[in-house]
């Protein structure tokens, strides 16, 4: 039977500046571990540790641009584009355009803090 997700949950981001979260599917909202879908709304500026995670993770970004820094190089994801990046491979993700980012992360299986381990 299909189900409606009424709403997401707003999860802390971690990074430098502040960075929205909204997980609609996942282990938080929806208690789903194979697969999160979360809408991310990251200021200019924006970034995070680098991290390797056991997630493949997909990336959809809607306005604005990502930044992907990898072990072989860095990928520029604008509006109307979209990143996958496996697991097991290091990345750092940052949003240094003047207008931030609006994105989908779509991560299988779901995230996980225990799973992305970030840099320290």
């Amino acid at each position: 039977m299909a189900e409606l997700i009424k709403t997401p949950t707003v999860i802390a981001a971690e990074g430098s500046k502040p960075k929205k979260i909204e997980e609609f599917v996942g282990r938080v909202n929806s208690k789903e571990s194979g697969l999160s879908v979360a809408r991310m709304t990251s200021a200019a500026g924006w970034e995070e540790p680098g991290q390797t995670p056991e997630f493949d993770e997909y990336t959809i970004v809607l306005t604005g641009s990502v930044r992907a820094e990898t072990r072989s190089g860095v990928i520029e994801v604008k509006a109307g584009q979209a990143l996958h990046a496996r697991a097991g491979e290091w990345i750092r993700y940052s949003t240094p355009g003047p207008d931030g980012a609006e994105y989908v992360s779509v991560c299988v299986p779901a995230f996980s803090p225990d799973t992305v381990h970030r840099d320290s």
